[in-house]
């Protein structure tokens, strides 16, 4: 697979996709083993903690991060599939208040995340070259199947990145 171009995605979508490295399919299986044993450390007191006062908390960073999963696989799936109707946005805080994320364990959440992640592989490995490669509009703009492959594990580490630092 070719290099992905500039013109595939949204420029506020560099700060994600510049994360991953190497062959996106690979990163996407690293971290389907490595995000779940990640969340598995998180002490339980840390679970519920916001640093500060308009944050979100551990568990709903966790839920963003699923929501989005879920959000961009689903785009993935509707132009690789050819099909031509624009697509909305999302308000990933209306997601999050509307999530109730801190109802569930950051084990609920492992589980969960392989489950999603484990079904995302095979949609995304299913795809042709010819899929990869096809685009449409999502929230207004231009977006190429694999640009959306290559933001699910770009999103991921970000965020792991920021539960890293501001949290732990």
């Amino acid at each position: 697979m070719n290099p992905l171009r500039s013109d595939e995605f949204p420029a506020e979508w560099s700060r994600y996709i510049d994360t991953v490295s190497g062959n996106c399919l690979e990163r996407l299986r690293e971290q389907l083993e490595t995000f779940p044993d990640f969340l598995r450390r998180i002490p339980a007191g840390k679970s519920e903690y916001a640093y500060a006062e308009d944050k979100w908390t551990v568990k709903e960073v966790v839920g963003h991060v699923l929501d989005t999963e879920r959000i961009m696989a689903y785009r993935a799936l509707c132009f690789a599939r050819n099909d031509t109707k624009e697509l909305p946005g999302f308000d990933q805080d209306i997601y999050v208040e509307n999530g109730y994320f801190n109802s569930f364990s950051l084990e609920h959440y492992a589980e969960e995340f392989i489950l999603t992640r484990k079904s995302n592989l095979t949609l995304f490995e299913s795809f042709q070259e010819s899929a990869l490669l096809r685009s449409g509009l999502a929230g207004g703009r231009l977006v190429s199947v694999r640009a959306l492959m290559y933001m699910l594990a770009g999103h991921l580490n970000h965020h792991r990145l920021i539960i890293q630092e501001r949290y732990l």
